[in-house]
């Protein structure tokens, strides 16, 4: 019997396999789609919710409607100026209107989940309450009852 011995040749690092890259790339791509949400609406105002000791979540955000208000961001500001403006869905919308929105959301749901709609106020901590009290009183000639305030937690 002879031994099969190399002198003089070290053994080298096999090269990498790159067969399964692609595998790999598409598969983190399809992760990547699949768990990204993408933002329903562009914010052109600037909200900073008041922050609050108490608060719930919401059971069921896809009941929600937003309605937001806030001072436009710099470069909505040429166009609408500084004073506090509603925005619905991605467009500045006049008190109003509101009437208009919450029908056409309510169209846009189920029959069944009609009942358990829930209008969410963003407003802007600097906003004045006579804002939030004609919005309020919109929202109630729309029989939009069930209302709640968006805020940010105090931590202690």
């Amino acid at each position: 019997m002879s031994k099969f011995v190399r002198k003089g040749k070290s053994k080298g690092t096999p090269a990498i396999s790159t067969a399964s890259l692609p595998d790999i790339v598409f598969m983190l791509l399809f992760f990547f789609m699949v768990s990204t949400t993408m933002r329903e609406t562009e914010l052109k105002i600037r909200v900073t919710v008041p922050a609050a000791t108490e608060g719930t979540k919401l059971e069921k955000k896809s009941l929600a409607s937003n309605i937001y208000v806030g001072v436009p961001i710099r470069s909505y500001q040429e166009l609408f100026g500084t004073e506090p403006r509603v925005q619905l869905n991605d467009a500045f919308a006049t008190i109003p209107e509101i009437q208009t929105y919450i029908a056409s959301e309510r169209e846009a749901r189920d029959e069944a989940e009609r009942p358990f709609m829930t209008t969410v106020l963003k407003i802007d901590e600097s906003v004045k309450m006579g804002i939030v009290t004609d919005i309020k009183q919109e929202l109630r000639r729309a029989n939009a009852l069930k209302i709640s305030y968006n805020t940010r937690k105090v931590v202690n």
